[in-house]
């Protein structure tokens, strides 16, 4: 629950929606920014520690657990572990071979780490807002000396714009690889420069290319920024709706946290879903020669 004894609920809602930045301030050097402003000023060379933290060590979870199992794996009777993770796999499996018209092996593991990483970054929307802001501020002042209140630490990957948008980069330079690789460098151009209007007539074909061009960039590119902005607006919102909840009397937290927490596990799970099969359907038609 949120002190608001010590800390108004604008300082309390805006210390929860900060990262721990790490950068290069012009005036103070290398750093770890100890307010927004600071973070800000480091511009460019600033990093999310938090964000970067837990995105990597939720991958490095999710691998371990995957290749465990998979080496632990009976032919026998199933433990629950490698029951779920059986499920898991067969479930994106089956979305692969119904979406993914190509013959490439690789976005099989891709969708499958695509899914099963944003599942376990958005998951960590469901541990209590304070509890672990509050024991890194706690390490940070008697461990490090710091002010506890100059102690950011943002637990859910996902809400920040930085990793969606990382994540849909990668996929968007897979796509123009597969593109390419499919297709050759005239089909990928042609694709876009002859598309969606394309007359019999080659006089009109050519007049059209400048439209075609715009149209289908404009698609083309909204891709990436898309897949980034849909992830990071529904985690974000919905982690602002518990640090929310969290400025409410004990009592009515649990009245209005538990009903939505358990909304939010749909919410998480659809979320991975979506990004898994826009992965799918983009790489899919990236692979496409007709």
């Amino acid at each position: 629950m949120a002190e608001q004894s010590v800390v108004s609920s604008s300082e309390y809602i805006k210390h929860h929606l900060t990262n721990m930045t790490y950068g290069h301030h012009p005036e103070l050097g290398w750093k770890l920014a100890e307010t927004a402003e600071e973070a800000k000023a480091m511009g460019f060379s600033a990093f999310h520690v938090d964000s970067l933290a837990w995105s990597i060590g939720l991958g490095l979870l999710f691998c371990f657990v995957f290749w465990s199992v998979a080496r632990r794996a009976t032919t026998g009777v199933p433990g629950k572990l490698q029951s779920a993770v059986e499920m898991i796999i067969e479930f994106v499996d089956t979305s692969v071979r119904d979406t993914y018209h190509g013959t490439s092996k690789l976005i099989a593991p891709l969708a499958l780490t695509i899914f099963v990483w944003i599942f376990l970054m958005n998951l960590m929307d469901l541990i209590p807002v304070d509890f672990i802001p509050v024991l890194a501020a706690k390490i940070g002042e008697s461990v490090f000396g710091m002010d506890p209140h100059h102690v950011y630490m943002k637990i859910v990957p996902t809400t920040d714009p930085n990793i969606t948008l990382g994540m849909s980069l990668s996929v968007f330079a897979l796509i123009i690889f597969y593109s390419i690789k499919e297709k050759g460098v005239g089909g990928f151009v042609g694709e876009l420069a002859l598309n969606p209007f394309n007359p019999s007539n080659p006089i009109a074909k050519v007049l059209l290319i400048p439209i075609n061009l715009v149209l289908e960039l404009t698609t083309f590119l909204a891709r990436p920024v898309s897949l980034a902005l849909r992830l990071f607006g529904n985690m974000y919102a919905g982690e602002l709706i518990f640090i929310l909840l969290a400025l409410l009397p004990f009592y009515l937290q649990w009245i209005l946290s538990v009903p939505w927490a358990i909304f939010h596990i749909l919410v998480i799970t659809l979320q991975a879903f979506i990004f898994m099969m826009l992965t799918i359907v983009y790489m899919s038609m990236a692979s496409e020669k007709h």
